[in-house]
């Protein structure tokens, strides 16, 4: 279990060595983080990204979590957390000109996903709930004087 999950409240899924670059995963995990799971899955299944269909198992997957094993309503789940970090790369080699040959990096991601419901994810951090909705945050103003 990550650190950060433990003793939370939360509900969380792990996917491990997605054949996919970290900062692809990343691109779609922003436009999950912090809004209703029937909302996140709704962005996964109409995203073009290729990944979209990595994450949107792992957020199932963590939605059945909360369901089994913590007793949480599916309809009031939240994305809390939604992170990626790198893993192991796997190390080719490409032939080029004149006998050289080029490293090709093929890279590895772990995904993980904790969703919560609202009211507990407040009473257990001390902070607001995430917001549910994709209203954005109002843009904070040029004048600090």
């Amino acid at each position: 279990m990550p650190p950060s999950f433990e003793d939370s409240g939360l509900a969380w899924a792990t996917s491990r060595y997605a054949r996919v670059a970290p900062n692809k995963v990343r691109q779609v995990l922003a436009h999950i983080r912090g809004r209703g799971v029937e909302e996140a899955q709704r962005i996964l299944l109409l995203s073009p990204k290729a990944v979209a269909e990595q994450v949107h198992k792992t957020l199932n997957s963590a939605i059945a979590n909360a369901e089994n094993n913590h007793g949480l309503d599916a309809d009031e789940l939240v994305v809390v957390r939604a992170t990626c970090d790198e893993g192991p790369m796997l190390k080719r080699f490409q032939p080029r000109a004149m006998g050289r040959a080029y490293r090709v990096r093929k890279r590895t991601s772990h995904i993980s996903i904790a969703v919560g419901a609202p009211e507990r994810v407040a009473a257990r951090t001390g902070k607001s709930a995430p917001r549910r909705t994709g209203a954005p945050s109002p843009a904070p103003s040029g004048n600090k004087e």
